[in-house]
């Protein structure tokens, strides 16, 4: 008498769940990941000692480049366009930071220029973006 022998099961791992768990955080950290403003204009941020601050929830980003343009965004502005543009905003002036990311090789006369007449707009948070210093020994 012959008996049918159950041939055992191959053990498998079911893969399934872990890429949808992967899938799962890899839409997370795209959606929750921000993304730095900059205009394809090449600024040099002076270096600076202090510590980095949270960004306020409103701010008005002008950069300033190497030659003395404003840009706003994209939008390269003049002198009389860049009051313009601080008198449309007199209204939030007061909640909002003005940043200006200046290149290093700016002239400071200019920054201080831009930095005045966003302080006569009724700008009442001033801020000149920089990038940190490397901590010493940790080059």
């Amino acid at each position: 008498m012959s008996f049918l022998r159950k041939q055992p099961d191959v053990p498998r791992v079911d893969l399934t769940p872990m890429v949808d768990v992967v899938f799962l955080l890899l839409i997370f950290f795209m959606i929750s990941t921000t993304f730095i403003e900059t205009p394809g204009l090449s600024i040099n941020l002076p270096e600076s000692s202090a510590e980095a601050i949270d960004r306020a929830p409103e701010e008005l980003k002008i950069f300033l480049s190497r030659e003395g343009d404003i840009y706003y965004g994209e939008r390269l502005l003049s002198l009389r366009e860049f009051e313009a543009l601080l008198d449309e905003g007199r209204e939030v002036a007061d909640r909002t930071t003005f940043l200006l990311m200046a290149d290093e090789k700016s002239e400071h006369g200019q920054v201080v220029t831009l930095m005045d007449m966003a302080r006569e707009a009724g700008y009442l948070k001033l801020a000149i973006a920089t990038e940190q210093k490397p901590l010493k020994g940790k080059e």
